[in-house]
């Protein structure tokens, strides 16, 4: 029997490992340094360059503090001009906005959080009924998404946003299938047939198909973390013009965490309605749809300029469609 002292002991633990990374967090948020624009704006330009020289070369410098030059007379007059109800008149920073939060939304729906939060309750589903072993294959799942993104940091300029982003969800939606199978061949009591052909009691097929259903959230993990894990918040710092980037990216951001509010919030209901199964079936379908999205409205912005980025939009929106093409010729040949 469990004692509530040894229950809120453990809660007590748990809390207090969680505290650690945001400690952490705080301490080296205190040696970032400022934004070089916003210093710039703010009329402390030695600090601006400072932080300039710690990143780029000294060839690389000087055209840095002239772009930071022209850049921050634009934001002045801006500075207090643009509001949430801006992004919506124009039409390319309507569509530019349509697809960062576009992929926002689909980071969120296709089911990374529920994955991570609930993937100790997933194990158990898959018919592990230790909780040591669920927690232990929770913690690989973790590992593996912390690993996965340092992948895609490695990838993104190599591959491309757009490739990457293609690409992870293919395999989102293989392993999603796989998931969905291994439950429904378990709800459907098709392990005991499964299991009945090696051994002649015919009693491991759960465990069997539950290996199956960890075989998939792996798979899950290793195509999500290095594709729609890092691609969309990459994406929403190179799509907005200069004035409308600090008022779009916040409106992604809260875009992303609605979702996954509400992701997190009906995952269990939604299971209980459908069943494991028919859940994973689900998220499977809507990463379909955002397959689709990626391949109609995604821009590839790899080797883009702002302005380049800028032009691209405008482009899309009133023009042809097909700048992105002469833009990336123009910067392989410059």
């Amino acid at each position: 029997m469990v004692r509530p002292q040894m229950v809120r002991g453990t809660w007590r633990w748990m809390l207090g490992v969680a505290a650690l990374p945001a400690i952490l967090q705080f301490l080296l948020m205190l040696l970032l340094p400022e934004s070089p624009r916003w210093l710039y704006m703010k009329n402390e330009k030695a600090k601006a360059i400072a932080v300039l020289a710690k990143i780029y070369d000294p060839v690389r410098l000087e055209e840095e503090k002239d772009l930071l030059s022209v850049a921050s007379v634009e934001d002045l007059e801006f500075e207090n001009s643009v509001s949430y109800s801006d992004v919506f008149k124009s039409k390319e920073i309507r569509l530019a906005f349509f697809t960062g939060a576009g992929l926002q939304l689909f980071q969120q729906f296709t089911g990374i959080n529920t994955v991570m939060y609930y993937s100790p309750t997933i194990v158990q589903m898959a018919g592990f009924s230790s909780n040591q072993l669920a927690l232990l294959l929770s913690l690989i799942v973790a590992a593996m998404n912390a690993a996965g993104t340092i992948v895609g940091i490695y990838l993104i300029d190599r591959c491309g946003r757009r490739r990457l982003a293609l690409t992870s969800l293919l395999g989102v939606i293989v392993s999603l299938f796989i998931l969905s199978g291994a439950f429904l061949l378990q709800s459907s009591g098709a392990s005991s047939g499964i299991c009945s052909s090696f051994t002649t009691q015919g009693s491991c097929g759960g465990t069997n198909l539950g290996w199956f259903a960890v075989l998939g959230l792996v798979l899950y993990i290793a195509f999500f973390s290095p594709g729609m894990g890092p691609v969309p918040w990459a994406v929403n710092s190179e799509i907005y013009p200069e004035a409308y980037r600090g008022v779009c990216g916040g409106m992604s951001a809260t875009v992303n965490w609605l979702s996954n509010l509400i992701v997190a919030q009906t995952f269990l209901s939604v299971v209980a309605l459908v069943g494991t199964a028919g859940t994973f079936l689900i998220l499977a379908g809507i990463a379909i749809v955002a397959f689709a999205f990626v391949i109609f409205f995604v821009p590839e912005t790899k080797g883009l300029s702002f302005e380049q980025v800028e032009r691209l939009w405008k482009d899309m929106a009133w023009g042809t469609g097909d700048s992105q093409q002469s833009l990336l010729s123009d910067e392989a040949n410059p």
